[in-house]
C-alpha cells in the first residue's frame, strides 16, 4: 500500500483509482474495486508540525478518533494502513463505508412525496436523531457534522449510520453545551426545500430522548438556537 501512496501522492493514479473532491489541505482517492479510500494530509502551515508534537498529527488524530468511535460501538470507516511521505505528509487508507450521505437521501433518493417515501423520510430522520443522540450521550462531538458526513444505509428495514471525516472529533463527558449546539447547527444546514420544520422536530425529539441529563426546557432552547443559527448562516451564504 505504501507503493500506492507514493504514486497517488505524485498524482500518478493507478488505473483502478479515481480522485475525489476534497479540501485544499487533503488529497483523496477512491478504489471502487477494493472499496478503499486513500487520504493524504497536506500541511496547512509551518506551525502544523509543532502542533502535532502536542496534539498528534492530523492523520494520527483521524485514525485514533475513528478507532474510538468503533470501540464505543459507533460505526466509522475502518483504518487499513497508514504511513509517512516526504515533506511532512502522512496518508491513511480506510475501508469505504456503506451508504450515502443524509443530504443525498433527502435531495435525491427520497425526494418524491409519495406515501412510501414519506414514511421512509420520517423513519430516516427519527433514527438519525436517535443515532446522533447516542453519539453525543457517549461524549463524542464531531468536528464537522454536516449532513454529508453522516452516511446511511437501509438494512433489515432499519437505517444504519456511519460517521466519516472524524479528524477533528473530540470526546468530553459530559459534552459541553456549546459543542452540542454547533453540531446541531451543522446538521440543520439543510434548505427548507430539503426538510420541513416538522421533520426537523422529528429528528430533534429522537435526539432529545438520548440526552437524559438535559431538562426539556434546556433541550428546547438548544434546539431552537441551533435552528436559528443555521438559518442565519444559510442567509449569509445567500442560500435563502
Amino acid at each position: 500500500m505504501h507503493h500506492w501512496a507514493e504514486r497517488l501522492a505524485q498524482g500518478r493514479l493507478p488505473s483502478d483509482w479515481e480522485l475525489v473532491n476534497s479540501s485544499a489541505y487533503a488529497r483523496v482517492a477512491y478504489n471502487p474495486q477494493r472499496q478503499l479510500y486513500y487520504k493524504e494530509f497536506l500541511p496547512r502551515s509551518p506551525a502544523e508540525s509543532l502542533k502535532a508534537l502536542v496534539r498528534g498529527s492530523r492523520a494520527t488524530r483521524a485514525r485514533n478518533n475513528g478507532n474510538a468511535l468503533l470501540q464505543a460501538g459507533i460505526d466509522a470507516p475502518a483504518n487499513i494502513a497508514w504511513g509517512k511521505l516526504p515533506g511532512r505528509r502522512e496518508y491513511l487508507f480506510m475501508q469505504a463505508a456503506p451508504g450515502q450521505g443524509i443530504t443525498q437521501w433527502l435531495r435525491v433518493t427520497l425526494v418524491k412525496r409519495g406515501a412510501e417515501q414519506l414514511l421512509l423520510r420520517r423513519q430516516l430522520l427519527r433514527e438519525l436523531g436517535t443515532f446522533i443522540g447516542r453519539v453525543h450521550a457517549a461524549g463524542f462531538i464531531h468536528g464537522d457534522l454536516r449532513p454529508g458526513n453522516v452516511l446511511a444505509v437501509m438494512k433489515q428495514q432499519r437505517f444504519r449510520f456511519t460517521l466519516i471525516d472524524n479528524e477533528r472529533n473530540v470526546q468530553k463527558i459530559p459534552p459541553p453545551g456549546k459543542m452540542l449546539l454547533r453540531n446541531l447547527m451543522q446538521l440543520n444546514m439543510l434548505l427548507p426545500s430539503d426538510i420541513s420544520r416538522s421533520d426537523r422536530m422529528r429528528f430533534f425529539t429522537a435526539w432529545r430522548r438520548q440526552m437524559r441529563e438535559w431538562s426539556p426546557l434546556e433541550a428546547k432552547i438548544l434546539g431552537a438556537e441551533a435552528y436559528l443559527w443555521a438559518i442565519r448562516r444559510l442567509r449569509d451564504k445567500g442560500q435563502l
